[in-house]
């Protein structure tokens, strides 16, 4: 292989390898919504990490906390004003409303708007247009009280748009493909669980032990990721997170101290997959959805989780099968680990003690 085509393949694992420690695995952040359909009434309550905000508004939340009134207009304006309700063809109103900041400085906050539809709405249509001030990482998971009965949708910059029937059963294919959607982002941008399949992968094998690797991982997380989500089992966010950069740096260390047994590595990422499934957990169980909405959202986040996943594996392969037919698979594959281990580590520290 020449000189040229090594580097390029050296420096995209490393790219891989090598993201920004401090990005967790949550894909961004996550806003929690409960809309509320009575009669000719709509009333929107979201509640927003601190984090999110830009300055001005974040400032705003802290004269707000510190009992100024009027600071709460600017907060009140980020529903008003990029939150977009319809009944039918009518755009609602927004109208009261008001901030619950907590006590400074909390780490959440909630805001309430009551918008006025003139009449009862026969389907009600949901605009989020927040990602144009909280960023386009950012996600909204909303859950929708109706007569017809309880729904769920999860709005982010390309899925902005949901359509939700009040007074009949509703449709749950486009609910559960915005969770899809929102399973494909959140891998995607899960930097500590790709570092973890892609330490796993370093080492090689055969065909048949890579799926096999692959395969485990994903039915132990898709177990834990159940059992959490329906809170059968329930762990400590903080224990969660330090144990899933444990096992990074786990498997970085154990490609770096004579070589693993690939054969049976399976068991490796069974057993950090269980863990993992818990951390995957986070993102939709503080939404509060019955059973019935709960299994269809798990349902949807899941498939699209195993979709980011399959996604970065079918990248990473072609690039280490090549990298395996020259001299420098070796010396890559020992970079590589050394800066897993590394990353790691520093979370490991970051999440477990500071």
């Amino acid at each position: 292989m020449s000189t040229p085509s090594l580097r390029h393949v050296l420096g995209a694992l490393l790219l891989l390898a090598v993201p920004a420690a401090g990005l967790a695995h949550t894909g961004g952040t996550t806003g929690y919504a409960v809309i509320t359909v009575s009669r000719g009434t709509v009333r929107y309550e979201a509640t927003l990490p601190t984090a999110v905000l830009p300055s001005d508004l974040a400032e705003a939340l802290r004269l707000a906390q510190g009992g100024d009134a009027p600071s709460r207009e600017p907060l009140l304006d980020l529903v008003r004003k990029h939150i977009v309700l319809r009944a039918g063809d009518v755009r609602c109103e927004p109208g009261p409303g008001e901030v619950v900041p907590g006590a400074f400085p909390a780490p959440t906050f909630t805001i309430r708007v009551d918008f006025a539809c003139g009449r009862a709405p026969r389907e009600l249509t949901v605009q989020d247009d927040t990602f144009e001030i909280l960023g386009p990482d950012h996600h909204t998971l909303a859950r929708i009280e109706a007569p017809a009965g309880t729904q769920q949708f999860a709005f982010a910059p390309e899925t902005r748009v949901g359509h939700f029937p009040t007074e009949t059963a509703p449709e749950t294919s486009r609910a559960t493909g915005s969770f899809v959607l929102l399973g494909i982002h959140h891998i995607l941008s899960g930097y500590d669980h790709l570092l973890f399949v892609i330490g796993l992968l370093l080492p090689g094998g055969d065909l048949l032990s890579l799926a096999k690797i692959i395969t485990a991982f994903t039915i132990a997380h898709s177990v834990t990721l159940s059992l959490a989500v329906l809170q059968v089992v329930t762990l400590p966010d903080r224990l969660i997170e330090a144990v899933i950069a444990l096992s990074i740096a786990y498997v970085a260390a154990e490609n770096l101290i004579g070589r693993p047994a690939v054969s049976r590595r399976w068991l490796v990422s069974f057993c950090f997959g269980l863990v993992h499934g818990f951390g995957f957990s986070s993102a939709l169980r503080e939404l509060g959805l019955p059973a019935h909405g709960l299994l269809l959202s798990l349902l949807g986040f899941n498939v699209g989780v195993e979709l980011g996943q399959a996604l970065v594996v079918a990248l990473c392969l072609p690039l280490l099968i090549l990298l395996r037919r020259t001299r420098w698979s070796h010396p890559a594959v020992v970079t590589s680990s050394v800066a897993i281990l590394v990353v790691g580590l520093v979370l490991f520290l970051e999440r477990a003690f500071l």
